[in-house]
């Protein structure tokens, strides 16, 4: 899931180093791919790093419901078969496409349909000390915390994720992300072809997408 997915189970939730948690396993992979951090199973004495530390674990709990459902692995196949066609050409892999393009067509419903408030996540991460953050890094093992640091500013500078509630940016977030792998992964032609796929998949799933989510929650109750 992405970014405003996770948030939306933790949207009442009004720790802001928790939340930071549960989005932080993709602000560092977007930081830099090489970073490899595992502090699920790490105590601090200090409060606010083990709530960033419990956030952590939530959203590999999130992720593991999200990957194993049935809807990800029907929806995402779907959504891959149907943009084979607009990519024909690409080096990008389409299973690899069809999975981040439905994470992404979720947190453009999330924000249309007002189930989260994007001011309101960044808010939260805005909230959070430095300084905490850079504990709960070098505590996890990162030694230079530099890189995460320079991402991490412009990340809430640029406020990115506004662009989401746009149906037609979609498909050049998809590019931004493919581009961190392949240097030139659509043609402008490849990519309004995209937009029309994602445009009639994203009316496709409006009235039925918060059902993966009441799974998850429903699962997450459970544990």
């Amino acid at each position: 899931m992405n970014f405003l997915s996770h948030f939306y189970f933790e949207r009442k939730t009004g720790n802001c180093y928790y939340i930071l948690g549960t989005v932080l396993p993709d602000l560092l992979k977007n930081a830099d791919k090489h970073i490899i951090l595992h502090p699920e199973k790490l105590h601090h004495p200090d409060n606010y790093i083990n709530s960033i530390i419990q956030g952590w674990n939530k959203h590999l709990e999130v992720d593991r419901y999200f990957h194993s459902s049935d809807f990800f692995i029907t929806r995402s196949h779907h959504l891959k078969n149907l943009l084979l066609p607009a990519i024909e050409g690409s080096p990008v892999k389409p299973f690899f496409l069809g999975h981040i393009a439905l994470e992404l067509i979720l947190d453009n419903l999330l924000l249309t349909t007002r189930k989260v408030i994007v001011n309101d996540f960044y808010d939260h991460l805005t909230t959070c000390a430095d300084d905490v953050i850079h504990e709960f890094l070098t505590f996890s093992g990162l030694k230079d915390t530099d890189v995460f640091f320079r991402f991490f500013e412009k990340f809430k500078k640029s406020r990115y994720l506004d662009t989401y509630a746009e149906t037609k940016k979609i498909a050049y977030a998809l590019k931004r992300i493919c581009m961190r792998v392949w240097q030139d992964p659509f043609t402008e032609e490849q990519e309004d072809k995209m937009n029309e796929v994602l445009f009639a998949y994203r009316a496709n799933l409006l009235n039925d997408f918060m059902l993966i989510f009441d799974e998850i929650e429903e699962k997450l109750i459970v544990v």
